[in-house]
């Protein structure tokens, strides 16, 4: 049982019959298919792990933790309760814009990631026992041999035994414009080689632009190259820290509701010790505090940003 996986750049410094050898792969036949079955109940299927979506509800709500979002919602509130129902609508109109832009941007972010796992090949080119298999590429396991032609997108990382006029369009992976040209020979290199520098190794997702090649899994699913990038920006995104813009903005929001608070409580003090009465010294007090308020600036701030993301985009 093959339980020693390298790294591609380990790989791509390895001669080829030493990668066979570690993985206990056969350049002509490739595995049996039983071999193949006992290392895929092994390691896996070759395809990334989904999970658990949140319902869009969900997804939504959870824009109203942010502190500044929540004392908007309370000021809304309070303008309801004392009678100043234009300020209560203003402030749940900015409300609204302000949830409803970064929902948005987080679904978009979202669908982003799920069209990077599309770019898995659903089916291959798979030599086991001898003979050529159109196969599910989920089912590919570390050490079977593949053949890649033009049009093909590489269902898995390989360790290049054959290439023949072989260019790789890399652009998904890397960000290479042009097709990047192939060989099965060995880099000799001191230490960690560079993506780029990889060129006996066919990265999962990349497409074949021309020539035709033969090689053996290196890594599938998360094991591969292209799987650690997904693995990454997934964990990223469910534990994005908050930006610098974030953070000031969530201090502001917090500062902002103690300073209402005193602003209410003091003027509502002074009111009551004069004789005047509690809820007319109150509203005046939730008047002035509403007032402070900048309710525009999380509008400003979310649209701002959301051009800025679109800006780029389009420059690429």
């Amino acid at each position: 049982m093959v339980t020693e996986i390298l790294s591609s750049s380990q790989a791509a410094c390895a001669r080829i019959g030493e990668v066979v050898r570690i993985y206990q792969a056969d350049l002509t036949n490739g595995l049996s298919q039983l071999d193949a079955t006992a290392r895929q109940l092994y390691h896996g299927p070759n395809e990334f792990r989904e999970q658990e979506q949140d319902s869009l509800l969900k997804k939504y709500l959870e824009q109203f933790k942010d502190p500044m979002i929540a004392l908007l919602l309370v000021s809304a509130a309070v303008s309801l309760l004392v009678g100043q129902y234009d300020d209560a609508l203003s402030i749940a109109v900015a409300v609204i814009i302000v949830s409803t832009v970064g929902f948005v941007q987080q679904y978009r972010s979202e669908k982003s990631l799920e069209e990077l796992t599309r770019l898995m090949p659903p089916m291959c080119h798979c030599i086991r026992d001898g003979a050529t298999l159109h196969l599910a590429a989920k089912e590919l396991v570390p050490g079977d041999l593949v053949h890649i032609g033009v049009g093909d997108r590489v269902p898995a990382d390989l360790r290049l035994g054959e290439a023949v006029n072989l260019l790789i369009d890399e652009s998904s992976f890397t960000g290479e414009t042009e097709p990047v040209p192939k060989q099965h020979e060995c880099i000799q290199s001191a230490g960690q080689l560079a993506v780029i520098n990889q060129t006996n190794i066919a990265f999962m997702g990349t497409l074949v632009a021309s020539g035709h090649g033969k090689g053996v899994v290196i890594g599938t699913g998360e094991q591969s190259a292209f799987g650690e990038v997904v693995k990454m920006m997934k964990e990223e995104e469910s534990n994005a820290p908050q930006s610098p813009l974030q953070q000031s903005l969530g201090t502001l929001g917090k500062q902002l509701s103690f300073y209402s608070l005193c602003v209410i409580a003091i003027i509502t003090i002074f009111g009551v010790v004069q004789g005047r009465k509690f809820m007319e010294v109150f509203t005046i007090g939730v008047s002035l505090a509403v007032a402070a308020i900048p309710e525009g600036l999380p509008i400003v701030v979310t649209v701002t940003l959301a051009l800025g993301v679109l800006r780029m985009s389009r420059r690429r």
